[in-house]
């Protein structure tokens, strides 16, 4: 079983609306041992229909002193890690690098939210654009963004944008895209950062498949890949730990015999 959930958001986070204290009482329930609230901080995000502008703001300092509260109250019973999923784009890397160096993080997700500064969740982002070329040029950003903001332990669900491909869109695979990302995957490895291993879109999407996909899981440890973190990417508490069976086999399938957990962005293994 696994015992660390390492990606989950709250209140806190621009598109949740759950407690942080209810997330918590389900991450009990369900028998982890530990957890880490991973907010989304996306700096510079698009102002789009329904949102208020900049959603996805973080206002660290009120997380921070809110997990302090619950970290304590439920400390007998789970232990609470601070850390944050920091959206990447090229403009905001200086800015995303400030922010991570001025607080004191357990655990640091990268992920890449947008594309050209839209998001590929609304359906009219898709209009007009050949998929193939979309999903490689999402693979190319991630690359990009990954060297100009480096200050990370993990890169977040690498195949992310596969979600929200059309209805019936079959383009994506690895080996579709396995030069573009064998890239990702050797450079993660190379500098001994990790993979964020996510449940989410086991249960919640059409797609159906783990991010990144098993192939993609199994070329990162052949390369040379080391760490990896399980998260459920969980924004109710029903959410939380969802899948982490399918996952644990994915990974033991890829090779994988450890996992990883964080304290003030040191990794400690635990066996699988």
């Amino acid at each position: 079983m696994i015992l660390a959930d390492y990606h989950m958001h709250s209140s806190n986070s621009g598109d949740s609306e759950t407690p942080m204290e209810e997330m918590t009482l389900s991450s009990i329930k369900m028998g982890l041992k530990e957890i880490c609230f991973t907010e989304h901080m996306d700096m510079d995000f698009p102002l789009l229909p329904g949102l208020p502008p900049d959603p996805f703001l973080l206002d660290v300092e009120a997380y921070k002193n809110e997990l302090t509260y619950y970290k304590e109250k439920f400390a007998d019973k789970i232990n609470i890690k601070f850390g944050i999923e920091i959206g990447m784009q090229e403009q905001v890397a200086s800015e995303n690098t400030a922010l991570i160096k001025t607080h004191d993080f357990d655990f640091v997700i990268a992920s890449l939210h947008l594309l050209d500064h839209n998001d590929p969740y609304y359906g009219e982002f898709w209009g007009g654009k050949k998929v193939e070329d979309v999903l490689r040029h999402y693979f190319e950003e991630t690359l990009k963004n990954i060297k100009l903001f480096s200050d990370f332990d993990v890169l977040g669900h690498l195949d992310y944008i596969a979600r929200y491909v059309p209805e019936g869109d079959h383009t994506y695979s690895y080996e579709r895209f396995k030069d573009i990302i064998d890239e990702i995957l050797k450079y993660l490895a190379d500098s001994g950062k990790g993979l964020d291993l996510n449940s989410n879109a086991l249960k919640s999407f059409s797609y159906g498949n783990s991010n990144p996909s098993p192939e993609a899981i199994a070329r990162f440890r052949e390369l040379g890949g080391k760490i990896i973190t399980f998260g459920s990417d969980a924004h109710t508490p029903e959410g939380v730990a969802s899948a982490f069976d399918q996952m644990r086999d994915i990974a033991l399938n890829a090779g994988f015999t450890e996992y990883y957990t964080f304290e003030k962005r040191v990794p400690t293994a635990h066996n699988l």
